[in-house]
């Protein structure tokens, strides 16, 4: 069975990923479940770096001007399943357990879970890769960082670069908020 597509349907167009389900069961159940339950609609993204990455994902972020905005995730205590029926549930702070199985760099293109730095610190944020950042590979002994990858943009990386050339402020939050239609799963 071949993975799921996530199409994104942000404010300056769409873009669609492959969802690595087949590889990061726990990583792609959340988003999938958090996509499917409409999560993500309305938030926009909260930081964007040139020659980096696109970060999304806060709850607060619906308020593109929230000084919490990347601060946030899901409730704590929800819960999914994966490919196999298990039930996941998020911690207190909605936090997953994390995912570091499978050798799969930070190139471009790529989703990345976002974390705090501490372990199982990931919930709903994520970002999208526009440069190889193999620093952030979980993999990679040479830094802290612990960024598992678990998709890929297969369709409109045109539109992550448009993103990604949006006039941002000295936080690097868009000046202009970029805002996240919705995500469909299919």
């Amino acid at each position: 069975m071949p993975n799921p597509v996530a199409t994104f349907d942000t404010s300056m167009g769409k873009f669609e990923a492959e969802i690595y389900l087949d590889q990061m069961p726990v990583t792609a159940s959340n988003f999938i479940a958090l996509a499917n339950e409409g999560y993500y609609n309305g938030m926009s993204f909260h930081r964007v770096i040139q020659d980096f990455m696109l970060q999304f994902g806060c709850p607060f972020s619906k308020d593109p001007k929230s000084s919490r905005a990347g601060t946030g995730g899901p409730d704590g205590g929800t819960t999914f399943s994966t490919p196999d029926g298990k039930t996941i549930t998020r911690d207190r702070g909605g936090n997953i357990p994390d995912e570091l199985v499978v050798k799969l760099s930070n190139e471009p293109g790529t989703l990345s879970m976002a974390n705090t730095g501490q372990p199982n610190s990931g919930g709903s944020q994520f970002f999208v890769n526009t440069v190889h950042n193999s620093f952030l590979d979980w993999y990679d002994t040479s830094t802290p960082s612990q960024h598992p990858v678990f998709g890929k943009v297969v369709r409109g990386m045109d539109i992550v670069h448009k993103i990604e050339k949006t006039k941002c402020d000295r936080n690097d939050k868009p000046t202009t908020p970029v805002v996240m239609n919705s995500i469909t799963i299919s």
